[in-house]
């Protein structure tokens, strides 16, 4: 039977790692190599207590057995952590995937046989992605993106009208997806959005069609507001990366000048246009066919393989 696993650098309340981890369980993971990247020591005792839980905590031991200093940047962090997971999944799961806490996978299949289908020469395969909107209830929408570029610009300026000209896919985070990939492989490097096999990026890519990566990027107003500024500094929205589309502000650049020309509410109306689940904008994706709906059901799933863990 094909297994797979997940590698992630998390730095996040316990609730949240196990939401997390039980998800991914649920599915059928069947290895979880979580790198805690603060000192987390109840994420860990609670990782631990699972069977197919296999956490790190990335203390200053931990780097000093990898023979380096603890990484500045977490987006170094997060490489070393999926190289050193590269070598303990070997043998023991036969697909890995690199995602981050605020990713959920959702297959349509089982995720195993998907794998199981795919080329021998295919060393990796793309999840594409989903980005979550803010709404109540148990059901989460998301709103997807076309493939081809020239369609998802047009669909992005009739969407968002006031903010397409600057957006890619009407997206905040990233459009590219994540990368699930063979272990064992001689010459594998694991980054963000790709892998190498020596000089060669994703060889043998194929685009998982039945399978979903759900980023809770921005549920929420609160939760988006507190790493605003992180984010511009050092996260997803810093000034050195590219706009999303031709001609457009960079989402830093965006953020700074709603910011001088509007102060919190300009922030807060584009938050509403863009990332939140009202009626206009549901049905707007729907008649393009990009909106998702899924219920995650996390409280469950974080009961039913980590029942005897308090995260009040």
């Amino acid at each position: 039977m094909t297994t797979w696993g997940i590698v992630a650098t998390i730095k996040a309340p316990v609730r949240e790692v196990l939401n997390f981890a039980a998800h991914h369980l649920d599915l059928g993971a069947h290895r979880l190599f979580i790198y805690l990247d603060d000192d987390n020591g109840a994420a860990f005792d609670a990782l631990k207590s699972h069977p197919k839980c296999r956490p790190m905590l990335t203390d200053a031991a931990y780097w000093q057995k990898l023979g380096m200093k603890r990484r500045v940047k977490h987006q170094s962090r997060q490489f070393e952590n999926a190289r050193h997971a590269y070598g303990r999944a070997t043998g023991q799961v036969d697909w890995l995937a690199h995602i981050d806490v605020d990713e959920f996978l959702w297959p349509d299949l089982p995720l195993a046989d998907q794998l199981a289908a795919l080329s021998p020469d295919c060393m990796g395969a793309r999840l594409p992605v989903a980005e979550a909107l803010a709404g109540d209830g148990p059901v989460t929408h998301f709103k997807t993106c076309t493939a081809d570029r020239a369609t998802r610009d047009r669909q992005t300026a009739a969407i968002w009208p006031d903010y397409g000209a600057h957006l890619n896919g009407g997206f905040l985070s990233h459009v590219a997806g994540k990368m699930i990939y063979r272990t064992g492989i001689e010459g594998l490097k694991v980054q963000i959005h790709n892998i190498w096999v020596h000089d060669a990026m994703n060889p043998g890519e194929v685009r998982l069609r039945d399978t979903t990566l759900l980023h809770m990027h921005a549920e929420s107003w609160q939760a988006f507001r507190a790493a605003l500024d992180y984010r511009l500094d050092k996260g997803s929205y810093r000034a050195e990366l590219k706009p999303g589309q031709k001609g457009g502000l960079t989402l830093h650049d965006l953020f700074q000048t709603l910011r001088a020309e509007g102060g919190e509410q300009a922030v807060r109306r584009f938050y509403d246009q863009v990332c939140t689940a009202h009626p206009e904008l549901l049905d707007s994706l729907c008649t393009h066919g990009l909106l998702r709906s899924h219920a995650l059901d996390l409280d469950a799933k974080r009961a039913r393989h980590f029942p005897r863990i308090d995260t009040d």
